[in-house]
């Protein structure tokens, strides 16, 4: 034997390479987790545990006008004739199917302690007990009538359904998740009305689009209710393609209290949150202080839910305060949506909605016709015995006769009559007490029943449309025990749109208060409490006045606009407060020594600026790109020495036309939209000089004039100003009569 040789394999071994060993017992494990185990079939929604659970505590008898038998008598006969798993997996999904707030119409009606919202444990399977509920008696309605089929059990020695006879679209109205190997799905639960009604659509019209099925069905509704606040149009491609998820919050309103404060309260929670959890996690972040405008959270939680959001003060927006909540905790959550199910059984595919509704209505179709059958030959097997019977009654006395005279009374009565076998057999059993007249009556009205139904039936299995109505009556049937109409079929989860609320978390810190924003000529900043009216009551260090002062509030943006062409931004709480004379505004911004500020004003999101420089050049710049985030500021006009920033002016509503005059008194008007929009740079030419730099400029609507204050503060508007348009860059004419001399429109 060569040292390198493999060793010899003894007898009765059979030598198998591992690489197909291992793939092929991967193989089988991954099968029977995705068809035993993890997907749903598509025809019943259920899974091999779920249907044996419901299906055993059929075979108890455990119906909904029953009494409740323990839980541990349904699991020990589960486990022992149909499902040979861990007895504790196998009692937490029937504890699912009995949890209210887990499974949108409950399977199982539960009594004692099946856990709770806070995520809670039910008590232990010996102490709770169970029985069917009406949802899962239409799931097994049918069973005994060959509508489905069934499979022998692991052991050989009983017999179980491969599927239910589903009389109710349970795949969608109570969803379904699990995790195969290599897939998943993730079925939200749906309102059963809605299912009805776009299976009846599609019944009418089975190529209805997808755009008519999400109007029936506009989304999914949980158990726990709560809001959806995805858009229309994201829904139906989540249902177009099976694929998606749905975003969920919390049901709040806000409770005023006393002296105008008042506290915000959750009364529904998203899908599948443990409400316990979710307060600790509250409070932790409120301890943390990672919710800044949260001072407490309380459950006050009974039989309904009610969990109470105290805020720091009342000034708070309730409205932003929920969206921190929502973006820091799971009263905001993303419920996904995997339709990926077993079809014909065992093929796993991803389905839309309206393939799941069709296929849920091709297994009604097929359970429909197998019970037409099994009712057919039901029928054919009792006329057989009562046309046996009515010969009997025509011939009693002869019958009578052979019965007591003959030694093989069946045989001579099969030859005499020509009866079947269990005609003669029926008639042997009969009793004497059938012999009465009224009896053969009664027979007779039987068998004309029975004719008659042969008939309906017969007809129902030929005819495509009518096996349709049928099943549209069924489903009808369902939608009136279980739709909106009933306390169970009420649509819980409701939809609305997205508030567009930007969240600042430095800025609704901030108590929001009046001000009156002072800025002196020798550069010192205050911010007084309230709005003044009245400037000339403000004091100044000696030799200094007042340059610019306007009202705003603690919430707001400062702009600040130097000679250097930067914008600074400063919080309106960060200013100095009115005691004294404030603070020079280099300390509170990085101004060079030699920068003037040409502009101080509030903040207005969504504006435009027109900005420009003392050389006649200028742009609009969006206000929203000017915010400065650091104390350097943010370069937006760029000039060179001798050159300084001149202008920054708020662009008005409706503004059409930019009004221009440079130091040699000329005024030039043009059309706004001669000027480009930019973030940054030196900008376009406004006006043109041979002596001198710009004065002022400003942009205005021409329909209403173009309007300026004098040195005595009078108002001034002029409406004829064809004089002075003309086209950007031109060098203007000698503005109107009135003008003020300083070149400024004030």
């Amino acid at each position: 034997m060569s040292e390198h040789s493999p060793p010899a394999v003894p007898g009765g071994v059979e030598p198998i390479a591992l690489r197909e060993a291992l793939e092929e017992r991967y193989l089988a494990y991954a099968l029977s987790t995705i068809m035993h185990r993890a997907l749903p079939d598509v025809r019943d929604g259920l899974k091999p545990v779920h249907r044996r659970l419901l299906y055993a505590m059929r075979q108890l008898r455990l119906d909904p006008s029953s009494g409740f038998k323990k839980c541990a008598r349904v699991v020990g006969d589960v486990i022992g004739r149909y499902h040979p798993h861990g007895d504790q997996s196998v009692y937490d999904a029937l504890v699912r199917l009995a949890q209210d707030f887990a499974v949108r119409y409950p399977l199982v009606d539960g009594q004692g302690n099946f856990g709770n919202i806070d995520g809670d444990n039910p008590a232990a399977m010996r102490y709770t007990e169970a029985r069917l509920t009406e949802v899962a008696q239409a799931l097994l309605d049918g069973l005994d009538e060959d509508t489905v089929d069934f499979r022998d059990t692991y052991d050989g020695e009983d017999s179980e359904p491969v599927v239910l006879p589903g009389a109710f679209p349970n795949l969608l109205a109570n969803g379904s998740s699990g995790i195969a190997v290599g897939m998943a799905t993730s079925i939200p639960p749906h309102n059963a009305h809605e299912l009805c009604d776009a299976a009846l659509h599609l019944i009418k019209y089975p190529n209805a689009s997808i755009d008519k099925i999400v109007e029936l069905v506009p989304g999914p509704d949980f158990p726990t209710g709560g809001v959806i606040i995805d858009d229309a149009a994201t829904i139906r491609e989540t249902y177009r393609t099976g694929r998606g998820a749905f975003r969920v919050r919390a049901k709040w309103a806000v409770e005023e209290l006393k002296h105008g404060t008042w506290q915000i309260v959750i009364t529904e929670m998203p899908f599948q949150v443990q409400k316990g959890k979710l307060v600790e996690k509250i409070a932790d972040l409120i301890n943390s202080r990672k919710l800044p405008l949260l001072v407490d959270v309380r459950d006050e939680s009974a039989e309904d839910v009610r969990l109470v959001l105290e805020p720091r003060s009342r000034t708070v927006d309730p409205t932003v305060l929920m969206e921190q909540m929502f973006r820091l905790t799971e009263l905001e959550t993303r419920i996904s949506l995997n339709m990926n199910v077993l079809t014909a059984g065992r093929v796993p595919r991803v389905l839309s909605l309206p393939e799941a509704l069709r296929h849920w209505l091709d297994h009604r179709k097929e359970v429909l016709v197998r019970r037409s059958r099994f009712r057919l030959e039901q029928i054919a097997k009792r006329l057989e015995i009562l046309e046996g019977y009515l010969i009997a009654y025509l011939n009693l006395d002869e019958v009578i006769r052979i019965i007591r005279e003959e030694d093989e009374p069946k045989a001579e009565l099969i030859g005499t009559f020509q009866l079947t076998d269990n005609q003669a057999e029926a008639i042997l059993n009969m009793r004497l007490r059938s012999l009465r007249k009224l009896e053969e009556m009664e027979i007779r009205r039987e068998h004309e029943a029975l004719l008659a139904e042969r008939e309906e039936l017969s007809a129902l299995l030929g005819s495509d449309d009518r096996q349709w109505a049928r099943i549209a009556e069924e489903i009808r049937a369902a939608r009136a025990k279980f739709g909106k109409s009933t306390e169970l079929g009420r649509r819980r989860t409701q939809f609305a749109e997205m508030p567009t609320v930007e969240v600042d978390l430095n800025q609704v810190m901030i108590e929001r208060e009046p001000i009156t924003v002072v800025l002196s000529a020798k550069g010192w900043i205050r911010a007084l409490k309230g709005h003044l009216t009245d400037a000339s009551t403000l004091s100044f260090k000696e030799g200094d006045k007042a340059k610019f002062h306007f009202p705003a509030e603690t919430t707001d943006k400062i702009m600040v606009f130097s000679s250097s062409g930067k914008f600074f931004t400063i919080g309106a709480d960060k200013l100095p407060g009115g005691r004294g004379h404030g603070e020079p505004l280099r300390l509170i911004c990085d101004l060079d020594t030699a920068d003037d500020v040409v502009a101080l004003f509030v903040h207005r999101p969504g504006g435009k600026l027109l900005v420009a420089a003392s050389d006649g050049r200028g742009f609009l710049v969006p206000e929203d790109e000017v915010i400065a985030n650091t104390r350097k500021g943010k370069q937006v006009l760029n000039v060179s020495a001798p050159v300084e920033a001149q202008v920054c002016r708020r662009v008005p509503d409706g503004a059409d036309h930019v009004a221009v005059i440079g130091e040699n008194r000329k005024l030039l008007i043009f059309p706004i939209a001669e000027l480009p929009e930019m973030g940054r740079g030196r900008g376009v030419k406004l006006q043109s000089y041979r002596g001198g730099g710009l004065a002022d400029a400003k942009a205005f609507p021409l329909a209403e004039g173009l309007t300026w204050t004098d040195s005595s503060g009078r108002l001034w508007t002029v409406n004829d100003l064809g004089d002075w348009l003309g086209a950007r860059a031109q060098a203007g004419r000698i503005p109107p009569k009135g003008f003020p001399r300083t070149n400024r429109f004030g």
